[in-house]
């Protein structure tokens, strides 16, 4: 983090998103990581986790002291770790709030030996030097897990209603745009919308319909403030029939007109 702080002079990072995960491991930092229009502040010892997609921005007046660990998709799959270990973990959020991870000196210092050696392993011409990093980066995150206050069933790949919970985000992730009602995502799964509904809420404490709404929520602020679109070519292209129905959802969901939002 000190080099990348000292390659942009110490300038306001732009808000961006990127098509691969990010990880801020934090030693100590002032300032701020806006994620998806969610505000943390930066302490010491702190994991931060970006989803690919997700808009961020880093705000570190002073120089931070910690290191950034990126990785793709195809990282996962060329090392066979299932996206379902990522997404199980529950550390990085597709969408809604993803706040920092603050772990304790004990967690810290195994987070950081982890850290030492992935930066021993990087530079080596090492046979299966992908594979090596791909286990370290796994240790890293189990041992991140553990130290969040999650439902232990969220762990579980062979639970159905994990299985289900997984299913029905990546449906939302791919329908959000056409698809406003839990009876839509429900008929695909297959699973009754009150099953659905239940699993959902049991999991991650928002029920299928809230997790819905956040997804659409985060499209339109992404929307407002990363394009010129005018506010009724947005309401059509998250596939709501009328521009006022739109503005009622957002207004409802931020306390804020689409106009209000974008001009602040």
């Amino acid at each position: 983090m000190e080099h990348i702080f000292e390659q942009h002079g110490g300038k306001l990072d732009a808000p961006h998103r990127h098509d691969y995960f990010t990880i801020l491991f934090v030693k100590r930092a002032t300032g701020k990581h806006v994620v998806d229009y969610q505000t943390h502040y930066f302490a010491e010892k702190q994991v931060h986790f970006v989803s690919p997609g997700q808009v961020h921005q880093v705000n570190t007046p002073e120089k931070p002291e910690g290191w950034v660990i990126t990785f793709s998709r195809e990282f996962l799959v060329e090392n066979n770790i299932p996206e379902s270990f990522i997404s199980n973990i529950n550390l990085f959020r597709q969408f809604g709030e993803s706040p920092p991870l603050v772990v304790d000196e004990e967690t810290f210092g195994k987070l950081a030996r982890i850290m030492s050696e992935m930066e021993d392993v990087l530079p080596l011409d090492l046979h299966y030097r992908n594979r090596a990093l791909g286990s370290l980066l796994q240790l890293f995150l189990i041992y991140c897990s553990n130290s969040c206050n999650l439902n232990p069933t969220q762990l579980d790949e062979e639970n159905s209603g994990v299985c289900m919970l997984r299913n029905f985000k990546s449906l939302i992730e791919e329908h959000f745009h056409q698809w406003h009602k839990v009876s839509d995502y429900a008929s695909e799964i297959p699973v009754s919308s009150k099953h659905l509904s239940y699993t959902a809420k049991s999991l991650t404490g928002k029920t299928a319909k809230e997790l819905i709404q956040d997804r659409l929520t985060l499209e339109a602020k992404r929307l407002l403030m990363h394009t010129e679109l005018n506010v009724k070519e947005i309401a059509y292209q998250l596939g709501f029939e009328e521009p006022l129905h739109f503005s009622g959802f957002f207004k409802k969901q931020t306390g804020q007109s689409p106009s209000d939002f974008r001009s602040k």
